[in-house]
Formats: structure tokens, C-alpha cells, sequence
């Protein structure tokens, strides 16, 4: 799997090269600004983006403006945002095309080698990788006078989980109850937002978050 990595610090930068390709990920090139990170994302398209938000020249939002541009030329080109802060105009415009694995990490949230290589692994795959802080943030902006007032605070957590990537399977041992109790919640949320139920999560998970976008 052909990544390419784009972070401005040496030391994070080299320790993230290091650490996937211990876990057998090709590191196609790993750059530390926005002018080199377009070339890169143009020419060697990649299975996967790792892209920090702030690089080099403006040091603002520069990576994710860069990863933005490649995929409205490479529809669906899969992107992992590592960022310190949420840029919630950018993560909206980010998620709201509904094509691809997306995927935002806060940097110091990601707590172990494991949780990260699992990322980039599922944005890889056409899936989702959300901090859940992140999400709280982006849902609390469209909770008033939207449809999200008319789910229950289970299915907000529910549909909160979904959006971070995770299974059914996996809601219903974070949440303590069983797989039918999530399933039911999960078709509870999609019959009032309006969208047709999915058993496929990766794009249950996109047209949700498609929606709060609109």
C-alpha cells in the first residue's frame, strides 16, 4: 500500500515513516511542505494521503488545502488528516463530498501505534477514521433546528460512533448493549434523517456525514 506522507517536523515526520513501514506500507514519498505535498499527491498517485494540516509556506491550513485540490482531481483519493486543532470549515468541506476514505486524527489523541496503523489502513480502504472530538464538534454546530434534534441522546452517541468508522459490532461493546439493540438504533437514525438504511458501514457512515454537511 503506496503512501504519501506530508509532515513539516523532522522527528514526527521520520518516527511516522519508520512506523508504517514497519507494518509493511510503502512510503512513495514523505514531504514537509504544501507546494511539495500537490507535486507528490499528482504524480505518484497514492493509495493513501497522511497529511498535516498546517506545512510550510503559509503554516495555516496548507496541507489540507493541498489534500482538498487532489481530490477534486482525483475523485475519492483516499486522506488522513493529522491536525492539532479541529479546522471545522475544512473537516466539513473535507467530509461532505461523500467519495473515499476519509479520515481526522488529533495528533495528541492518537494514543498507540496500533489505533494509528488501523487508520490509515481503513481510510485506505474506502472507510472512515474520526476522532470522536471532532465529531462532537462538527454535530454540535448542526444539532439546533436540524434533524438531528429528533434522535434520542442513544442514538446521537449511536450515530456518533458510526461516523467515527465503527461496526456494529464494535458500537455495541463500546456501548454495552447488544448488536440487535444497535442495529434497531442504526435504523431508527437513518428513517428520520431520511436516508435509506445500509448494511454496508463504510457508506452508511458517508451518507450521514454527507448529510450533516448539507
Amino acid at each position: 500500500m503506496r503512501v504519501v506522507l506530508a509532515e513539516d517536523l523532522f522527528l514526527l515526520r521520520d518516527g511516522l515513516v519508520r512506523l508504517l513501514e514497519a507494518h509493511d506500507f510503502e512510503i512513495a514519498a514523505a514531504v514537509d511542505n504544501g507546494p511539495e505535498l500537490t507535486r507528490a499527491l499528482a504524480e505518484l498517485r497514492p493509495d493513501v494521503a497522511v497529511v498535516d494540516v498546517r506545512l510550510p509556506p503559509s503554516f495555516t491550513d496548507e496541507g489540507l488545502q493541498c489534500a482538498l485540490a487532489a481530490r477534486r482531481e482525483q475523485p475519492g483519493l483516499p486522506v488522513l488528516v493529522l491536525s492539532q486543532h479541529v479546522e471545522q470549515l475544512y473537516a466539513r468541506e473535507l467530509l461532505a463530498d461523500g467519495t473515499g476514505g476519509v479520515g481526522y486524527l488529533l495528533k495528541d489523541r492518537v494514543f498507540d501505534a496500533e489505533q494509528f496503523v488501523d487508520a490509515v489502513r481503513r481510510v485506505a480502504g474506502g472507510g472512515t477514521a474520526m476522532d470522536p472530538q471532532v465529531i462532537q464538534q462538527l454535530l454540535a454546530r448542526r444539532t439546533q433546528n436540524s434533524p438531528l434534534e429528533k434522535l434520542t441522546p442513544r442514538e446521537l452517541e449511536v450515530m456518533e460512533l458510526m461516523a467515527q468508522g465503527r461496526s456494529n459490532a464494535a458500537i455495541a461493546e463500546r456501548l454495552v448493549v447488544t448488536e440487535r439493540a444497535v442495529a434497531k438504533h442504526t435504523s431508527n437514525i437513518f428513517a428520520k434523517l431520511g436516508l435509506p438504511p445500509s448494511d454496508d458501514d463504510n457508506r452508511r457512515v458517508l451518507a450521514v456525514l454527507a448529510y450533516l454537511e448539507r
